[in-house]
């Protein structure tokens, strides 16, 4: 995947699903040439659980979380439990990076497929937490602003292992 903000259109949808596309790619550059070890390394002391291929895999999670079980109304069937909400970032130093980066790559282009078939006006079928049903544009919206913020995370995480910077 070319990674770039710049839509290839300018209607909404594609201004949206580009910049989402942008900040899933920038996710996979962060990882690139980082080792098994510096991958689940958590050099921040107060964030035992912030690692790579614990953001990546929360990500992954939080994309599905969003379209399959708030948007289309699924059986939430996360690896979270009440007594453990995090698992997602937990299991994940159990896996190679890699894998965790396909699954993400994999589950993006289904989403990709999902969003196309979808009006940016059709509502979720369950609430959020104020019981509000948004709308597919809002899910976009979210996901754009919680894989750029968690971006920023990867960016500090990676130059803390092995000194890699990038944008």
């Amino acid at each position: 995947m070319i990674r770039t903000d710049t839509p290839p259109a300018w209607d909404e949808r594609t201004q949206l699903t580009t910049f989402l596309d942008y900040a899933r790619a920038t996710a996979r550059a962060k990882c690139e040439g980082v080792s098994a070890e510096g991958a689940v390394a958590a050099p921040l002391p107060g964030s035992p659980l912030m690692t790579l291929s614990g953001l990546i895999s929360h990500l992954r999670w939080v994309e599905y979380y969003w379209l399959q079980v708030v948007f289309l109304g699924e059986e939430d069937e996360g690896p979270w439990t009440e007594e453990d909400p995090d698992r997602e970032m937990r299991i994940a130093v159990e896996r190679p990076l890699a894998e965790l980066l396909d699954e993400y790559d994999e589950q993006s282009a289904r989403y990709r497929e999902l969003v196309s078939s979808q009006a940016l006006d059709a509502t979720a079928k369950r609430p959020v937490r104020d019981g509000l049903h948004v709308d597919l544009r809002w899910i976009l919206h979210h996901l754009i602003e919680e894989t750029a913020r968690h971006n920023g995370h990867l960016d500090i995480l990676r130059e803390l292992i092995d000194g890699t910077r990038g944008d």
